[in-house]
């Protein structure tokens, strides 16, 4: 005898792909809001991407290669520029990390880790809101992949190299 389903509600794609460990966590500090959001790596940098929508016109960004113990910082770049240049390197990040990417103001920083887990810091508490909306969980303790690890703990990425150094010559980075 077969069975018939009623139809399924459509569920997003962010509900779709992801695992059980997504997550953040939101907290308020003395003059500052912090959320640390862990989920699978495709969607760590997925967000990352999505969440640069919410800055202003010029950013500061730093890059730290854990490979190659390489660092670079730029000020006033312009946002669109920067959205390109991590639009260009998505891929090549999710698949290997290993590389720090921090897009600050005076009144926000959000950063991915080389295990491609995302913290947020706020004067504000409208991070909060923007990661409800896009689909994640608060919780009061998220599962964290944030260990100590060597440069040599990384396996070699040669694509991912490329690419942050086209990105660096692209967005005109200095070393720090």
């Amino acid at each position: 005898m077969p069975f018939f389903r009623g139809r399924q509600p459509e569920t997003s794609v962010w509900r779709r792909f992801r695992s059980g460990l997504d997550g953040f966590t939101f907290v308020r500090e003395a003059d500052y809001y912090s959320a640390h959001v862990v989920t699978n790596a495709e969607r760590g940098v997925d967000l990352f991407h999505v969440l640069l929508d919410h800055f202003p016109p010029a950013v500061d960004v730093t890059i730290d290669d854990r490979r190659r113990q390489r660092n670079w910082a730029g000020t006033a770049i312009a946002l669109p520029d920067v959205q390109d240049a991590v639009g260009r390197i998505k891929a090549p990040l999710a698949a290997a990390g290993g590389a720090e990417i921090a897009i600050y103001t005076t009144e926000d920083q959000l950063t991915i880790n080389p295990h491609l887990e995302l913290f947020i810091y706020g004067r504000s508490d409208r991070w909060l809101y923007l990661l409800v909306g896009l689909g994640l969980e608060e919780r009061r303790v998220v599962a964290t992949r944030s260990w100590k690890l060597s440069r040599h703990d990384f396996e070699p990425a040669p694509e991912l190299t490329e690419a942050l150094d086209a990105t660096v010559a692209r967005l005109g980075l200095a070393p720090a």
